[in-house]
């Protein structure tokens, strides 16, 4: 498996959500089949079969979580002392006038809507090893381009 990049934060946040799953959610799955199990004929069992269905889906994310934390490598935002955009990064863009402002972040941290933009999008492919000055450009569909001028990398 190939390195997932985290930030600190990120990796406190999918800590936190294995410890749930593991303290508490797996605990109520365990309770919910041995009730289930108390109402006899397993075939014909509708409770039991939910129960079943979701321990094998918070088990799957159990191991996906693990094996996340097992890959990570914390990433800081520290790392640009070049000058260029990279993994990390707070990046300033003005946008046919407008301004924002992307951090660039692994996939699994990825939340567009909060300006988390995952280096594997074309927007982080397209910042990424960019400098102060640089224009940006993204295909959409539509077949045209937007252009994102860099302003200001931290």
């Amino acid at each position: 498996m190939k390195d997932i990049y985290l930030t600190k934060g990120g990796v406190e946040k999918l800590q936190k959500e294995l410890k749930q799953l593991i303290e508490v959610d797996r605990q109520d799955i365990i309770s919910k089949i041995k009730e289930a199990r108390e109402y006899g004929d397993l075939s014909e069992n509708a409770e039991y079969d939910a129960a079943v269905h979701q321990q094998g889906m918070v088990e799957g994310r159990i191991e996906e979580l693990e094996l996340m934390l097992k890959n990570a490598r914390i990433i800081d935002g520290k790392n640009n002392a070049s000058g260029k955009v990279g993994i990390g990064s707070s990046v300033e863009v003005e946008i046919e006038g407008d301004k924002e402002t992307f951090n660039l972040v692994g996939s699994a941290e990825s939340d567009p809507a909060k300006g988390l933009i995952s280096i594997d999008s074309p927007l982080g492919k397209a910042l990424m090893g960019s400098k102060v000055g640089d224009i940006a450009k993204v295909a959409i569909p539509d077949g045209g381009e937007v252009e994102y001028k860099i302003l200001a990398i931290n």
